[in-house]
């Protein structure tokens, strides 16, 4: 029998929780879509209201804007993505096959739970792949990092970075290894879609397992090919 997974996130990420409503529940499922049809730059919590049949305050609610919107769906994604990755590597035959599967989940290759998801969870992908980046490159980016808006997508690069750790525990930049992998991931992904010049993933139905071999192929040449660290230069991961 399928269940319900219900992701916690921080809740500077809201004004009020939207999980705890079935309004503020719909705000999300009717925001995703409408975000996925119309793009981030066209969506407006009045166009979302009148999709709703609410009003623009009882949105205002749930999420001061729009932009902390979509801080709060891409958190949730990188969340749904962690879970994702921590239910298909328990039994993985070492590092180097863990690797391997979180690679599939990164590259859309592998996302097959038992668990059925409050989001439409392939709209958000598609969200996150081509709005994900305007989560981060604005002004407020120092002062939203202090409140924690970037917090999941820390946390998986950290969750990630330990597995690197595993297959190869003297290289010395596993955290910067890992987040430019999370980042090509997706920017190929998009590439693939819009851009396909940029990429050799240019057929769109077989880009994941392609982007998936690309991404091995970084990881473990670079793992494979790096000098020995000298002693005191550990990369920490840690920081803000």
């Amino acid at each position: 029998m399928q269940t319900s997974l219900r992701i916690e996130l921080n809740d500077n990420l809201y004004a009020r929780n939207p999980g705890d409503t079935e309004i503020g529940r719909r705000l999300l499922l009717e925001g995703v879509q409408l975000i996925d049809e119309a793009g981030f730059e066209q969506f407006t919590f009045k166009k979302l209201a009148q999709r709703m049949g609410s009003s623009e305050a009882t949105l205002y609610r749930y999420f001061d804007n729009k932009h902390q919107l979509l801080n709060y769906l891409v958190s949730w994604y990188w969340a749904w993505m962690r879970f994702q990755i921590e239910y298909v590597t328990p039994h993985a035959d070492g590092p180097k096959e863990k690797l391997h599967l979180i690679f599939q989940v990164l590259a859309g290759v592998n996302r097959t739970t038992p668990a059925v998801a409050e989001l439409d969870d392939m709209a958000l992908a598609r969200i996150v792949i081509r709005e994900g980046s305007k989560s981060y490159l604005t002004h407020a980016v120092d002062e939203n990092n202090k409140a924690g808006y970037f917090q999941e997508y820390k946390k998986l690069a950290r969750h990630i970075a330990v597995v690197v750790r595993e297959l190869r525990p003297d290289y010395a930049y596993p955290v910067a290894l890992v987040s430019t992998v999370m980042e090509a991931a997706r920017k190929q992904l998009f590439f693939a879609e819009h851009l396909p010049s940029l990429t050799e993933a240019s057929e769109f139905s077989d880009s994941p397992v392609k982007i998936c071999e690309f991404l091995e192929d970084v990881v473990f040449s670079t793992l494979a090919g790096s000098r020995q660290r000298t002693p005191g230069n550990r990369a920490a991961g840690g920081g803000k």
